[in-house]
């Protein structure tokens, strides 16, 4: 997969989201994406580490104290 795939995934998405809205007002996108990507991101990051945080912070291309604190946040430590 590309990243033009995983952002026409993405893209297509919130499209659905938006048309599924049924003129409601949406709120808090932002969060919302973020919170929806990032926690299946770190499962998958960490499986393919073989949980080895110091292997998924390099894989991830972020600290190891980033990581354990976004791991610690979506209850995955």
């Amino acid at each position: 997969m590309s990243s033009s795939d995983l952002s026409d995934s993405v893209r297509r998405s919130l499209n659905r989201y938006f048309r599924d809205l049924d003129g409601e007002r949406p709120c808090a996108i932002y969060d919302m994406v973020l919170a929806s990507v990032e926690k299946p991101m770190l499962e998958v990051v960490m499986k393919q580490a073989d949980n080895n945080q110091t292997v998924a912070a390099e894989i991830l291309g972020i600290n190891r104290n980033t990581l354990r604190r976004k791991l610690t946040e979506h209850g995955l430590l």
